[in-house]
């Protein structure tokens, strides 16, 4: 499905079906489903699903029922892209876990991190103020650059 294509959402289809605008739809075969382009006056375009991005249905019978609910009863099919293998590939349920996981192991991350922070904060020791760090740090620095020249 060409994706220059601008959408058109649910609510919007359905008041063009009531006003008999649309003119017909072209179901086209994608991997991993089916998405619908929706002919209306001089325009076309694809049906978007509720987050903004084209909607793809996983089977051809769900998009069909659809489309006879909403009252669009004529269509032409195009097969070309459809990949029966990508929808055993790309399953939802996959999906879903994988950000699952993905939540999960950052929640994690950020319960460490602010353990870290705290236990830093907590730490009885002493602060080191940051021009002695700096003077510290500028005599190792000096050192590294002395064997560096050293050596080559």
């Amino acid at each position: 499905m060409a994706t220059a294509l601008e959408t058109i959402d649910h609510v919007t289809l359905s008041r063009l079906v009531e006003a008999n605008a649309v003119k017909g739809a072209n179901i086209i075969g994608q991997p991993g489903g089916w998405g619908v382009v929706i002919k209306y006056g001089m325009t076309e375009r694809a049906l978007a699903a509720k987050r903004g991005s084209v909607r793809i249905f996983r089977k051809f019978e769900t998009l069909v029922g659809y489309l006879k609910g909403i009252g669009v009863a004529k269509y032409q099919v195009d097969a070309t892209g459809f990949d029966p293998v990508a929808l055993k590939i790309t399953h939802r349920g996959e999906v879903a876990s994988s950000r699952m996981k993905a939540a999960h192991e950052a929640a994690a991350y950020d319960k460490w991190f602010r353990e870290q922070v705290q236990e830093a904060i907590d730490d009885p020791r002493p602060s080191i103020p940051n021009a002695e760090v700096k003077k510290h740090f500028a005599a190792k620095r000096k050192e590294l650059q002395k064997r560096n020249k050293a050596a080559a």
